[in-house]
């Protein structure tokens, strides 16, 4: 009997889009863009997470948005009132974002004039983290009902993350919720990413994360 050929599907996939990631941030880089891949499960607070870091920087930062999802319009309309370019780009029923997909967003979008465009994924823990999206940088937002344990039950989220926002810290009194013990988990995960805790509804905390994304384009831009 022939030997049965098996051919490696996966990581030709993975390390094609990878390429193709590389080339984008360059280009991102020499247009002086930062891509930032904003991440988290469904109900977390991405989008008002969002609309609270336009209202706070847009007055120093040109800033732009691309809204992934499966299907629906209607975190872009949240953000266009708040006055600033955006578009919405459909995965047809899949899960993530990849580098091809980010490419063909950024060119509709349009990066000339652009300090910080934000890419805000498609709403899970898992798929999204597994692919390069050519971004400056990854982050996710953990909300607070999720529990702390969640940098254990998914790895891979929080080891291609920059930056851990923990929002809703304004309910974390009444749930089992303890931010020492996320840190650790997040660090058991990846040592390098900065956890700030915030509530994207109150306030709190929302400085540091405004002053990170400054740090983060002025150093992109250097």
């Amino acid at each position: 009997m022939d030997e049965i050929r098996v051919i490696e599907v996966k990581r030709s996939v993975f390390e094609s889009n990878d390429r193709e990631a590389d080339r984008l941030r360059a280009e991102l880089r020499q247009r002086g863009t930062f891509l930032l891949n904003l991440m988290s499960s469904p109900g977390s607070g991405k989008t008002t997470t969002l609309e609270r870091t336009i209202e706070a920087l847009s007055d120093e930062l040109r800033i732009a948005v691309m809204e992934a999802d499966i299907d629906s319009d209607v975190d872009t309309r949240r953000v266009l009132a708040k006055g600033v370019r955006a578009i919405q780009l459909h995965t047809g029923g899949m899960c993530h974002l990849d580098a091809g997909m980010t490419r063909q967003g950024i060119d509709e979008l349009g990066t000339d004039d652009t300090d910080l465009a934000f890419l805000e994924n498609v709403g899970n823990l898992v798929c999204p983290a597994e692919f390069d999206t050519g971004a400056s940088a990854n982050a996710m937002i953990l909300s607070v009902p999720e529990g702390d344990d969640k940098p254990l039950k998914y790895p891979l989220m929080f080891q291609v993350c920059d930056v851990v926002l923990v929002n809703k810290m304004d309910v974390a009194p009444y749930f089992d919720f303890n931010l020492d013990r996320l840190r650790a988990n997040v660090a058991r995960r990846n040592e390098r990413a900065r956890v700030i805790p915030i509530s994207a509804k109150t306030g709190e905390g929302m400085d540091d994360w405004y002053e990170w994304l400054r740090e983060q384009v002025r150093a992109w831009q250097a």
